[in-house]
């Protein structure tokens, strides 16, 4: 029997759950309890800026998926088409599914720290130099163009229903592993699941830790492809370059600004490509040996652009 093609209408007009939005009144509550437990106990978790500005990032970013829903479920939809097979819309495809999406996530989330471009995208999530479950809301405005590294998905053949529901769950996820509460849990957990001790690592700029601790729901990816890496020292948070703002729109655009001086500066096209797509924290490297060659007067500090 020939597949049935399916539409954005059609697919929409199955008002699917919005997971997300169920349950944003407990994500926030939970972010209140946190906030009250920590000033009790004078940790000092949060600030108040930092916790605003993460607030209305994510708020923001509510408005933009919903903005742009048509388009990610077309494009979804349409490498969904574009193949003969589909697998069926049972209980099993969800379990499949689910960690079909996570292997994606956990590349997309990779190239998203080693490529400059990508990083671009995902900055925001790290500027902070707090660790509490508000700053799971910072999701940079421009991340929904990873949709691109979801397509692999759609091309096996899952419903795009099945797509969204587990991918909803999937980003759900993230919200409980952000908080210094939750210590190590039981060895099979923090083998085989992404924990808040694994997160910790991730978000963290201590030397060790960077680059370390991809997994999404899974750590189970990271121990296969080389980037687990345990927690041990008190995890020190943020971006290697601090951003020193609260405004959001700073916040989720200063990578990007960064981008165009740089190859502004840039004196060709490989220079151009090297400082838009090379590893963040090798570049970051190089930036600060030609600094400190400049400061000793080996080299003279390149002339700006008019």
């Amino acid at each position: 029997m020939e597949k049935e093609k399916l539409s954005v209408e059609h697919v929409l007009a199955m008002d699917l759950p919005e997971i997300i939005v169920y349950a944003a009144p407990v994500m926030f509550a939970l972010v209140a309890l946190e906030w009250i437990v920590s000033a009790y106990q004078k940790r000092e978790l949060y600030d108040k800026r930092d916790t605003l500005a993460a607030t209305v990032i994510g708020l923001v970013n509510v408005g933009i998926s919903a903005a742009i829903k048509v388009i990610t479920f077309g494009i979804i939809l349409f490498f969904y088409n574009l193949v003969p097979w589909t697998i069926p819309h049972t209980w099993w495809a969800y379990v499949l599914c689910f960690i079909w999406i996570d292997f994606w996530r956990y590349w997309a989330h990779r190239i998203a720290h080693e490529n400059r471009f990508w990083w671009a995208t995902h900055v925001t999530h790290h500027n902070s130099e707090k660790y509490n479950w508000s700053v799971s809301f910072r999701l940079g405005w421009t991340q929904h163009i990873k949709i691109i590294f979801f397509i692999p998905v759609a091309l096996t053949g899952f419903h795009p229903v099945v797509f969204f529901i587990c991918h909803q769950i999937a980003v759900l996820y993230q919200f409980w592993i952000h908080t210094e509460y939750i210590r190590k849990l039981p060895k099979p957990i923090e083998f085989f699941f992404t924990t808040p001790s694994h997160h910790r690592v991730h978000h963290a700029r201590n030397e060790k830790y960077l680059d370390k601790n991809y997994g999404s729901t899974f750590i189970i990816w990271d121990r296969m492809f080389g980037t687990f890496q345990p927690e041990e020292e008190q995890a020190d948070y943020g971006i290697t370059t601090p951003v020193n703002s609260y405004n959001p729109v700073i916040l989720c655009f200063h990578e990007w600004m960064d981008i165009v001086k740089d190859i502004k500066h840039s004196k060709s096209l490989k220079e151009a490509w090297m400082v838009t797509f090379s590893r963040p924290s090798k570049l970051a490297q190089k930036k600060e040996a030609l600094q400190k060659n400049i400061d000793a007067g080996i080299l003279e500090p390149r002339a700006k652009s008019a």
